[in-house]
């Protein structure tokens, strides 16, 4: 950069901040660029004078994005975001990310808790954006403010209130427990959603086998306080019955082989069966292997109430309450929304839905500005037959009233990609495309109606799903995400997206879809079950080491990959730590 240049940089930084009280400008001739500082905002970040001035000089002002949540999709929207035209800043209590699919392995010692969290910072200085340790309470979307609270630490006094302005607001808070407001759970019970929870039932457990050794004890007492029930038969409820299976099987009895035959498992489950959204096969396996190996399977037993002592449930068949008394409890029934985000939801006019709802580009419905990720929203996705007759006219293009092949062939590529069921139906009916399911309601008549139109489609929307609260969807959300603020100035030049049915041109980007690559439920005795792609199931003990291979490779970075295998390489010689620390 020649001197002429650089002053006429810095004049143009002056004239377009007079307010500023100190301002500081630094050359870089060798660089090519302007380095300014100043202590007012908006100049108080580094700017490179190359990237944030315009063609005649002025500071171009970057859009400031505000992400909350430092999970799943967060991470991965972080991750691929790779736009120098964004002020990026993160707002999370939580200063790391954390791998959620090996909790359960954390909570008997299996893996170590420190082997699958990644700090967060590093990312952020890779990628130059500024992260502040905090939770956000309400979001302000009229104003574009949000307003936090700093944590509240062991080693600090009180908090730190303030609010934060954004341009763009990024959710990806993800989700708590959902409670279903059952009496006694959040005062006796245990969840598994982070890392301090997985910590939190590993020393409970070590401490009721601790318990269980103290001489002068009854048996009954000894059985109550081992006695380990697990509400909630999902992935989460499975696989953690099965890991702490595994620890009594393989550790217990060399560390406590006085109280061993005093332990009993308990699982759970208000449906009928346990995975229900699995393979029927694997449910099957899952069922007969539990009761093998003497975990104790009630299905049709729905919790109404814990106490510090017992649990108590109501069996659906008789509905006779039936109360127990236990040593410890897992709860594991599924989420909901967080308090910040339903209160979001009252401000926007969502108050009456279960959660916050998006539409197919994860924008939140209302709010033009604000996106959401993960397990805090879902997917409002639009039904074919509301669009109808928008589609048709849409198709035809010489308002004739009807629709020859020419005219459908415009607009079935469009159709596809704005209304995911319709893949989802021709893939169910066995139906190559949309050509073959408009012959298959309409016989060989060339020319459609509106009519005949409606009828052929009548059925789409029937395959119309919710996507799993799980973390595949939500790094993929992410992803997706990040690829469209990364092409945001070109699609608004030129939108690559479908047609707009219900105005002109076309949207800036393709809708969200999501591609599932399957789904694992370790059920313990080193034995996996895999879902895959192409009604592929695998059970077994290859299966529980593609496990192994698939999990160290989703790992975020090679030192927590080589964290979980010497944590997994231990196991293997020495054991499961039963230490309390």
């Amino acid at each position: 950069m020649s001197f002429h240049s650089f002053y006429k940089r810095a004049f143009s930084l002056f004239k377009a901040y007079p307010s500023a009280s100190k301002l500081l400008v630094v050359s870089t001739f060798s660089g090519g660029g302007v380095l300014v500082y100043s202590d007012s905002s908006p100049l108080r970040r580094l700017l490179h004078a190359d990237a944030t001035l315009d063609e005649n000089g002025q500071p171009i002002r970057k859009k400031k994005v505000v992400v909350l949540g430092s999970g799943w999709s967060g991470y991965s929207f972080l991750n691929y975001l790779n736009n120098p035209n964004y002020d990026v800043q993160i707002v999370s209590p939580r200063n790391f990310f954390l791998f959620t699919p090996l909790l359960p392995s954390v909570t008997n010692g299996t893996v170590e808790a420190r082997s699958i969290v990644e700090p967060i910072r590093g990312l952020m200085r890779k990628k130059g954006f500024e992260y502040t340790e905090a939770e956000c309470v309400k979001i302000d979307a009229s104003n574009k403010k949000i307003h936090c609270r700093s944590k509240d630490g062991s080693s600090l006094k009180g908090t730190a209130e303030f609010d934060m302005d954004y341009d763009i607001l990024v959710i990806a808070v993800g989700a708590k427990p959902n409670t279903f407001n059952t009496p006694g759970v959040e005062e006796h019970a245990y969840f598994l959603k982070e890392a301090e929870d997985a910590l939190n039932i590993r020393h409970s457990v070590i401490d009721c086998f601790e318990r269980a050794s103290l001489p002068n004890l009854t048996e009954e007492e000894r059985k109550k306080i081992l006695h380990f029930v697990v509400v909630g038969g999902g992935p989460t409820g499975v696989e953690f019955s099965a890991e702490l299976h595994d620890f009594l099987v393989d550790d217990v009895a060399k560390i406590y082989p006085k109280v061993q035959e005093f332990t009993r498992i308990t699982l759970l489950e208000a449906g009928d069966h346990i995975l229900n959204m699995f393979d029927k096969r694997i449910t099957a396996f899952a069922e007969e292997k539990f009761q093998r190996d003497g975990i104790d399977l009630k299905t049709g037993s729905m919790v109404v109430g814990v106490t510090a002592d017992e649990i108590s449930t109501k069996e659906r068949e008789t509905g006779k309450v039936v109360s127990e008394p236990y040593g410890m409890v897992v709860w594991s029934t599924g989420i909901g929304s967080r308090p910040v985000i339903r209160d979001f939801m009252q401000q926007i006019g969502q108050g009456q839905r279960r959660v916050l709802a998006t539409d197919e580009w994860l924008r939140v419905e209302g709010c033009d500005s604000v996106y959401a990720l993960g397990d805090t929203a879902t997917i409002n996705q639009r039904r074919v037959m509301e669009d109808i007759a928008a589609i048709f006219s849409k198709a035809d293009k010489g308002n004739t009233g009807t629709l020859n092949k020419k005219d459908f062939n415009g607009v079935v590529k469009d159709i596809c990609q704005r209304y995911p069921q319709v893949e989802l139906y021709l893939k169910k009916n066995k139906l190559k495309n949309i050509a073959q399911l408009l012959k298959s309601a309409n016989g060989e008549d060339t020319q459609v109606n509106i009519e005949k139109f409606k009828q052929a489609l009548s059925e789409v929307d029937s395959q119309m799903k919710n996507l799993p609260a799980t973390a595949q969807v939500a790094s993929q959300q992410g992803k997706y995400l990040a690829k469209c603020f990364n092409q945001m100035e070109k699609c608004e030049k030129k939108p690559e997206g479908p047609l707009r049915f219900r105005g002109e041109g076309r949207h800036r980007f393709q809708p969200f879809r999501y591609k599932h690559f399957g789904s694992f439920a370790p059920l313990g005795g080193e034995q996996t079950a895999a879902e895959l792609p192409g009604d592929w199931v695998s059970i077994g003990h290859s299966s529980q080491w593609l496990w192994y291979s698939v999990y160290a490779s989703k790992l975020v970075s090679w030192r927590t990959r080589m964290l979980v295998i010497s944590d997994w390489t231990r196991r293997f010689v020495f054991g499961r730590d039963s230490s309390s620390i």
